[in-house]
């Protein structure tokens, strides 16, 4: 028997070793060369249903989201020794944005709380819709980002990392993982508000490196929502018909010339999609249908939630006909009030707290509660300490990443309780700390997804929503 040193067997076969690791590699990254008559596999996208990965709680999500960072202190946190140390001097460690226009002086809520429903969960008297459905909505006040900037917590509560842009939104992760109860409307709409855009722009919908097919489709704010959905009248009917086949023929043909094209699959797809739209999309946008008490419930009978009630309206009659992932959007950020937060504060809250209330309301009635997740919360919240503008009238809070709060209700949320503290100032989450990473596995828990098995294979790694960040599903707040 011949024997070898290891100086001898690595040298007489690391060009083996090697070519049998590079193999290795090379297909890993389907860089191999091929025969002309093998194929190079390709994933398939689509959005036809998928079988989730267990039994799952939620089949559709709402995501009422509050740009700017809502003063949980003044809505969802009460504070009774902010109130009793108002005007004093803050002992701790702050983190300002504005520096400049910075303070130590604790500023204690001038609204009043009260307890609610048989559970007892206290609330600010600016919410006085949101008290009525307290028994079936989870609060949570301890959410941490850990950065009191904006764009930064909206992409860490979006995308799964902070500050970092290109990765896909956890709505089109969802649609990914499952796709759409509906094959006539899009799988992930977005909701848009007549006032402009929010914070961030399309990067709050954006589908980062996935295919197009996964992107939100967005809504116009205003009628009509969705233009040319009729042809012109001389197109119409059976020609229009004989266009759309043709024009079906000639997609698949150059579809067949380039196959596996993720871009081109996906705008075909959205043909198809745009010409079943022209019945579905009417009939799910067409308000005349529902009952005025139903209308009224929403505040449509007033100027001032009429807006974000017909939005949330909306939103339900998506979801009750098949449409998985919904969010809605206010234009810039109207809850970041580091200014005049005596007047601020409530306009925001009187402008949408009925219609939030209601959905929940309306999805519980309609029996539709139990399989959708409402989802409500902004990307930060607001510090203890006053934001002096001089008159204090026109004081408001600066950004606080640290502690803040969100609450949830339905798709498997167990309702009627708080979860978390933030220290007795309202400054940080000290007590079952929840990030947006958690968030984010506790939703694809609550749609029977294990965040850590949805994969999807980008720049020759496989990708996860948290991109292997620490997180958890929060089990506690599960039915």
């Amino acid at each position: 028997m011949t024997h070898f040193s290891r100086r001898q067997f690595l040298a007489e076969n690391a060009m083996g070793i090697g070519t049998v690791a590079l193999a290795w590699l090379l297909k890993q990254d389907q860089l191999l060369a091929r025969p002309k008559n093998i194929p190079i596999k390709q994933p398939h996208f689509d959005l036809t249903p998928k079988a989730a990965q267990f039994a799952p709680q939620a089949k559709a999500m709402i995501s009422l989201f509050q740009h700017g960072g809502p003063a949980h202190m003044d809505l969802t946190d009460p504070k009774p020794e902010l109130t009793k140390y108002s005007g004093t001097d803050f002992k701790g460690d702050i983190q300002y944005s504005f520096v400049q226009q910075a303070s130590k002086k604790l500023l204690g809520s001038p609204w009043k709380f009260q307890k609610h429903g048989q559970c007892g969960t206290e609330l600010s008297e600016l919410l006085p819709h949101l008290a009525e459905i307290v028994d079936d909505i989870c609060v949570v006040r301890s959410m941490h980002t850990g950065a009191n900037g904006h764009e930064v917590s909206i992409r860490y509560f979006h995308g799964g990392i902070p500050g970092v842009l290109g990765r896909p939104n956890l709505g089109s992760w969802l649609v990914y993982g499952l796709g759409s109860e509906s094959q006539n409307l899009p799988a992930y709409m977005v909701l848009t508000d007549p006032g402009g855009l929010p914070v961030d722009g399309v990067t709050n919908w954006s589908n980062g490196f996935m295919p197009s097919l996964f992107q939100g489709t967005v809504l116009r704010p205003k009628e009509p929502r969705i233009l040319n959905l009729d042809a012109p009248a001389h197109l119409q009917g059976s020609l229009q018909q004989l266009n759309l086949e043709l024009l079906q023929t000639l997609n698949k043909r150059h579809y067949e010339q380039h196959p596996h094209e993720s871009d081109l699959e996906a705008r075909i797809s959205s043909y198809e999609l745009a010409a079943r739209m022209q019945t579905s999309a009417r009939e799910a946008l067409d308000l005349s249908q529902e009952t005025k008490a139903t209308q009224d419930m929403y505040g449509l009978d007033d100027p001032k939630t009429k807006e974000y009630g017909t939005r949330c309206l909306i939103a339900r009659r998506l979801v009750e006909r098949g449409v998985r992932f919904v969010q809605l959007f206010l234009g810039g950020q109207p809850w970041d009030n580091h200014s005049n937060i005596s007047t601020g504060l409530p306009a925001i809250c009187g402008r949408t707290d009925k219609p939030s209330a209601a959905l929940v309301k309306d999805l519980k009635q309609r029996g539709m509660l139990d399989s959708t997740l409402v989802h409500w919360g902004g990307e930060i919240g607001r510090l203890p300490v006053t934001q002096n503008h001089g008159d204090a009238k026109s004081a408001g809070r600066d950004h606080n990443g640290q502690g803040f709060s969100i609450w949830l209700a339905g798709g498997g949320i167990k309702g009627g309780m708080t979860f978390g503290k933030t220290d007795e100032f309202g400054h940080k989450a000290v007590e079952n700390v929840v990030t947006p990473n958690d968030f984010q596995a506790t939703i694809m828990r609550l749609f029977g997804l294990d965040y850590q098995q949805l994969l999807y294979h980008h720049n020759g790694q496989e990708q996860m929503i948290t991109n292997g960040r620490p997180a958890r599903v929060v089990s506690d707040i599960l039915a």
